[in-house]
């Protein structure tokens, strides 16, 4: 065989390849006619669209990620619901740190004063009433707008803070704390056995 010889195989496959095609008339008549019949196609809606079923491979890397962020999310809510109720108007949050107390010794007495003349109502909140605004409520002392409460409260280092109407508010005449953690600083009280402060 030269360069110019073609396999017989070949040249048969090729005259059949350049035949021309004929159908029949009626054959062709039914397709169309199917085809007529089937009506315009429906393109579906954009619901259709976002809601249809998908399928969706993701590397090895990116699922971790997704999982690592899913995680945050999940870490972050739960701060958020463990702390919605521990922010003021202020943007500084209520903190309630509980310590075991030793039993209250009666000989030891604390008296707090905070003065707010146009507040209605005042609290002082602490590691000795479990940081509950509701337990130690103040009384207006007089018409200047002091406001008192004395307690028995055993010896040591206290934090403690004043509700003002709902507001926290570390007491002014008081050292504080090292803040907390959570951006805010408390008041510290040091109480000596024994004493009436």
């Amino acid at each position: 065989m030269t360069d110019h010889e073609l396999h017989p195989y070949v040249e048969l496959i090729a005259r059949e390849a350049k035949r021309p095609v004929v159908t029949d008339p009626a054959a062709r008549a039914r397709i169309m006619a199917a085809v007529r019949a089937e009506g315009p196609v429906r393109r579906p809606s954009v619901w259709e669209r976002m809601f249809e079923a998908r399928s969706l491979t993701l590397s090895p890397a990116r699922t971790a990620l997704i999982a690592a962020g899913l995680v945050g999310i999940g870490v972050a809510a739960g701060l958020f619901a463990n702390n919605r109720g521990a922010r003021i108007s202020g943007g500084q949050p209520l903190v309630a740190v509980a310590t075991p107390q030793p039993p209250v010794s009666p000989d030891t007495v604390v008296r707090f004063v905070f003065v707010a003349p146009r507040a209605a109502k005042v609290s002082v909140v602490g590691d000795f009433n479990g940081w509950n605004d509701t337990k130690t409520p103040m009384v207006r002392a007089s018409n200047n707008g002091t406001w008192s409460v004395t307690l028995p409260m055993t010896a040591g280092r206290h934090l403690y803070g004043f509700v003002v109407d709902g507001a926290w508010t570390a007491d002014p005449s008081a050292p504080l704390a090292p803040d907390d953690g959570f951006g805010h600083a408390n008041s510290v009280k040091l109480v000596s056995r024994g004493a009436t402060l």
